[in-house]
């Protein structure tokens, strides 16, 4: 683990990290963004242009552990076109290993994708590895290649702002075991970039992440009150924060009081979603609140339509405003 004095030093030669979690808008889950068959490169690099315009520095990807099991050398193809169209835009990229989140109730699987259902946010999400595959013990070794082959891979890669090696653990056991090994296998590969991950919703995994993490991240969609008090814990920790998750305008977790609020306390912010598309994530997570045809009047994620007009000219104002002086 690095020292606090070794990751503010890093944190320090950084710019404010700005970014965005991404999917191109064509891609319904981690699966049809790096499959060979639904890869859109022209797409990306004119999405992640987009969110350089504006000033955005990072972003927050999801990899899939399937795929590297089954398309590897595939995958890393796209993976490597994928980092040259960032680094063409001046944004930094963080990959994320494994994710327990699951909004679509299903294992990852292969092949083409179900496609949207209407009115549901994010209704095609699916896990890495899923939840199969870690109470598996014949996968361990797999996963720990899966892990140390990425490490051994871009360890050294300047275009990797750090690695994000968990999403959001479940609150169970085998989740805790393999946030453990990840960090550890990871580890074991000396990567010059600094390590993190983050829970949702669980002060256990909150304290275990932090005591894993060189430099702590966290999810935060309320009102500036909670994150307040939220962020007042995390300091304790006496380490650099990132917010990797945030944005949820229907419950005013929005741009125009939190984004001042960060810069001001030198907090990088990874907001959710940049462009509308097939994760819908400009729904809400409550179905009942939803239009089953077009977009409702608030939404609640993202930033751009898919014409790449924006949802809001004054949040971009506030963004290009606010990044002005940090790329």
């Amino acid at each position: 683990m690095w020292t606090t004095e070794k990751i503010w030093n890093w944190y320090r030669q950084q710019p404010w990290i700005t970014g965005f979690n991404y999917l191109p808008s064509s891609a319904v889950n981690s699966t049809e963004m790096w499959q060979k068959e639904t890869f859109d490169l022209a797409l990306i690099r004119k999405e992640l242009q987009a969110a350089s315009q504006i000033g955005y520095n990072s972003c927050r990807v999801f990899m899939q552990y399937l795929l590297w099991k089954e398309q590897k050398e595939s995958l890393f193809s796209c993976f490597d076109s994928f980092l040259e169209a960032a680094a063409d835009c001046g944004i930094k990229v963080m990959p994320i290993l494994f994710d327990d989140c699951a909004f679509a109730n299903k294992e990852p699987y292969l092949g083409p994708q179900d496609a949207p259902i209407k009115g549901i946010h994010n209704s095609g999400w699916t896990p890495s590895p899923g939840y199969s595959k870690i109470i598996c013990e014949a996968e361990h070794e797999s996963l720990k290649e899966y892990v140390t082959d990425f490490m051994t891979r871009y360890g050294n890669d300047n275009r990797i702002l750090l690695w994000d090696l968990y999403n959001e653990p479940a609150n169970r056991q085998c989740s805790l075991k393999l946030l453990q090994d990840a960090f550890a296998w990871a580890r074991a590969c000396a990567p010059s970039q600094p390590l993190t991950a983050a829970p949702y919703l669980c002060e256990y995994f909150d304290l275990i992440c932090a005591e894993l993490s060189d430099i702590v991240s966290f999810h935060d969609y309320n009102d500036l009150t909670i994150t307040t008090d939220r962020v007042k814990k995390l300091e304790t920790y006496k380490r650099p924060l990132i917010c990797t998750e945030w944005l949820n305008r229907p419950l005013n977790n929005l741009i125009e009081s939190h984004m001042p609020f960060y810069k001001e306390k030198g907090i990088g912010i990874i907001n959710w979603g940049l462009v509308a598309g097939k994760t819908q994530t400009y729904l809400s997570w409550d179905a009942s609140k939803n239009p089953l045809e077009g977009k409702p009047k608030i939404w609640q994620h993202d930033i751009f339509n898919e014409d790449l007009t924006p949802y809001r000219q004054e949040e971009v104002d506030m963004i290009r405003s606010l990044t002005a002086s940090e790329k």
